[in-house]
């Protein structure tokens, strides 16, 4: 943790730079991506994540005092729907399918239907 007991300024407010930051994109993004991940845990019943990474460089050789590149990056990991397991049986083969491979099959034929009512 840096030491603020020798600073002689006030600290600028990190979310006044974040609503700054390429003229507002960054900050637009990144409120999209939670209004998404609210939505999504919220439908799911399952946690998520929004991580924010500020990356800081300094100019090339280390000028001192020169400009410093700041990017700002997202990482959503919003919950999503997860399908529901279906029962499978292995057969001889060593392959799945969904019929019981120990059970007998039956030969089963459509019957015709009719719609004339007979008197009787």
């Amino acid at each position: 943790m840096t030491d603020t007991t020798n600073r002689t300024g006030e600290i600028a407010e990190f979310a006044a730079f974040l609503v700054g930051h390429l003229g507002g994109r960054s900050h637009e993004q990144i409120s999209a991506e939670m209004h998404d991940l609210l939505a999504a845990v919220a439908e799911h019943g399952r946690k998520g994540s929004l991580t924010i990474t500020i990356a800081v460089e300094p100019p090339k050789g280390h000028v001192d005092g020169g400009p410093l590149a700041i990017a700002v990056e997202s990482a959503l990991k919003a919950p999503k729907a997860v399908a529901p397991p279906a029962i499978y049986f292995v057969d001889r083969d060593g392959n799945a399918t969904r019929n019981d491979p120990r059970q007998m099959s039956f030969d089963i034929r459509d019957v015709p239907t009719t719609t004339e009512i007979k008197d009787i």
